[in-house]
């Protein structure tokens, strides 16, 4: 760390005297001594500074003409009332009267010493370089009879004019003492900036604007983000008005009136909502200002969002892109163009087709071409999981909201989706209740959390997937009107395989290639391919999957199974004509179940009214329905 001290020396002798006292230094360039020139003494100390002293040592005169001059502190080299004492001591020898000529910043008690001292002491007190010259000037015509007492500027003038003078050289306890308080003061000064530019380096890298004003509500610190925010440099700020600055910030003047903290409050300032902290600050138990740190909502809820992310240990990542889609009949490229085109806007989209058509995908496909690619493509299938707990996992919930609830409670779907896509697989299924919930967030996007009366603004885009006509559902009352024309945007009708002959074989061979070891190599002959073609497969691209993962297994196609006709019929699985059939009545209670569940499925109810209708759980019939795959 750089100590070096200047010093601006009154004569040679004063010089001499540090030299002697502080050899090492001025040898090792820690002390630079330059001797008073009355002719430049206002740019001396420029000159000291310039050749990187951190302090300077003056005397009198020279202090003066320096402080204020520099930007680095000037130390006053006492003259000393011994001094003073000491220098008449050596003028009263001269037989003359005695001219004291001094700084009014020299303390000296004439009245006190004058009748010790035994001598006729006139006493001449300067305050600037110019008055010295009239201080001394005014005995000339006297100057045989008085002798000049000063520091080094009135003992030149006096040499000039033929006149006695005796120089009021510093003590060596003053010198020691001046060159110490120097050190000293370089030393905190150094602790000072360091302390500085620490506070300055943590200020700035916080996430959080801060700004602070001190008791007359003038701005005292202003950190980067306060500027990236505010959009204004901290010289047009520091020391100025809060009020008369920033005018939106006057809820920091608030609480310094009030003395009283405020926190987590939401402000408009302009174009951006903040929330923000303010604190009052006390020195010695008296208010000396308040700070507020306070942060761009929007961006803290990127910041929660990326951080909801990270901790999601599933992730929620669309995997499948149009490269993933078998597209060779001309129905199917004709959808694909189509569904790359929506993928290029934001609009809501709903997909329409069967069960096992590949809705998801295509919605994968869409987000992974859109500009939100790199965010979170959170997916929830509305059909597999009961009202409460949909809207429990689509919304989100707080602490104690419910029993059974998380300690810290939990985000919901549209929340982890912030910035991203939601799908909603099987939308229809969703129960009125939960239908207008959805439609405040289609409307407003904003979510909030059960339990909790705190709105979550939302940036996300809506996938919607359906295995039925939600214009029908709408006629007969079954789905919300309003929520339809919402999420009716954009449409995408998947077909159903067996109305896309073209893709079934190069979707088998693609399954074969995805599913298979890549060493194995499996041929299918032409009996099979026309089984397959003939097959209509009410299970689509997912029954075909599923077949494929069979023939690796077993290395051939059950023919019978494939072929098998999809009749209604009891006797297709009981044989009722066998007189050795031993039948089996929950069997027979199993199948007349599954039998009614299917009809009303086809009558267009959603799983909640068939679960009404048989007077069981909707849990319960998911799991029957499960069963029968």
């Amino acid at each position: 760390m750089n100590k070096k001290i200047g010093i601006i020396a009154s004569d040679k002798e004063l010089k001499n005297k540090i030299i002697k006292l502080f050899k090492d230094d001025i040898d090792n360039g820690k002390i630079i001594i330059d001797i008073l020139n009355s002719d430049i003494i206002d740019k001396q100390g420029r000159l000291l500074e310039s050749k990187g002293v951190k302090a300077i040592i003056a005397r009198s005169g020279s202090y003066r003409h320096t402080i204020g001059t520099v930007n680095i502190p000037v130390i006053h080299l006492n003259v000393t009332t011994p001094d003073i004492l000491q220098s008449l001591s050596i003028a009263k020898k001269y037989n003359k009267d005695i001219v004291l000529v001094i700084s009014d910043l020299d303390y000296f008690d004439y009245k006190s010493w004058k009748d010790l001292i035994n001598a006729n002491i006139i006493l001449e007190r300067f305050h600037s370089k110019d008055e010295i010259y009239d201080r001394v000037y005014k005995y000339i015509d006297r100057k045989d009879d008085v002798i000049i007492v000063g520091g080094g500027i009135p003992c030149s003038h006096a040499r000039n004019w033929g006149m006695d003078n005796v120089f009021i050289n510093a003590s060596t306890e003053s010198i020691y003492e001046s060159i110490n308080y120097a050190k000293e003061t370089i030393d905190n000064l150094y602790e000072q900036k360091y302390n500085n530019e620490v506070l300055k380096t943590v200020l700035d890298e916080v996430h959080d604007a801060v700004v602070a004003v001190n008791h007359e509500g003038k701005i005292k610190i202003y950190n980067q983000k306060a500027k990236e925010l505010l959009k204004k440099d901290k010289e047009e700020v520091i020391n100025e008005k809060l009020t008369n600055v920033f005018p939106q910030l006057n809820f920091i003047i608030d609480v310094l009136e009030s003395k009283k903290d405020k926190n987590n409050e939401i402000k408009s300032l302009g174009n951006i909502t903040i929330t923000a902290n303010t604190s009052i600050f006390k020195v010695d138990g008296n208010v000396e200002g308040a700070l507020c740190s306070f942060q761009d909502i929007s961006k803290l809820q990127s910041l929660e969002k990326k951080i909801r992310y990270k901790l999601n240990k599933k992730g929620h990542v669309a995997k499948y892109t149009f490269d993933n889609i078998v597209a060779v009949s001309h129905i199917m490229k004709n959808i694909i163009t189509k569904a790359k085109k929506i993928g290029q806007n934001d609009n809501t989209v709903i997909i329409y087709g069967e069960s096992g058509t590949g809705k998801e995908i295509v919605a994968q496909s869409i987000h992974n071409i859109s500009k939100r690619k790199q965010e979170s493509f959170v997916a929830i299938n509305c059909a597999a999981i009961s009202e409460n707990l949909l809207e429990s996992e689509l919304f989100g919930y707080e602490e104690g909201a419910f029993t059974g609830a998380r300690k810290d409670g939990k985000p919901g779907l549209f929340e982890i989706a912030h910035g991203g896509t939601i799908f909603l697989d099987e939308i229809n299924s969703m129960s009125l209740n939960l239908q207008s919930k959805l439609l405040r967030v289609l409307e407003e996007r904003e979510t909030m959390r059960i339990g909790s009366d705190y709105v979550i603004p939302l940036d996300i885009r809506i996938i919607a997937a359906t295995n039925e006509n939600l214009k029908t559902m709408v006629d007969e009352g079954r789905f919300r009107r309003d929520l339809f024309y919402r999420l009716n945007v954009l449409e995408l009708h998947i077909p159903p395989l067996n109305e896309r002959k073209e893709d079934i074989i190069p979707l088998f061979n693609y399954y074969l290639n995805d599913l298979s070891d890549k060493n194995d190599f499996y041929e299918i002959n032409s009996d099979i391919k026309e089984k397959l073609l003939n097959y209509k497969w009410p299970g689509n691209a997912r029954e075909l999957r599923n077949i494929v993962q069979r023939y690796i297994i077993f290395k051939e196609i059950d023919l019978k199974e494939i072929n098998k006709a999809e009749d209604n019929s009891i006797d297709d699985n009981i044989d009722l004509q066998n007189p050795n059939k031993i039948i089996d009545l929950k069997e027979i209670n199993k199948f007349v179940e599954q039998k009614v569940i299917d009809m009303l499925s086809n009558k267009g109810m959603t799983k909640t009214e068939i679960a009404k209708i048989l007077g069981i759980s909707r849990t319960a019939l998911w799991k029957k329905m499960k069963s029968k795959e």
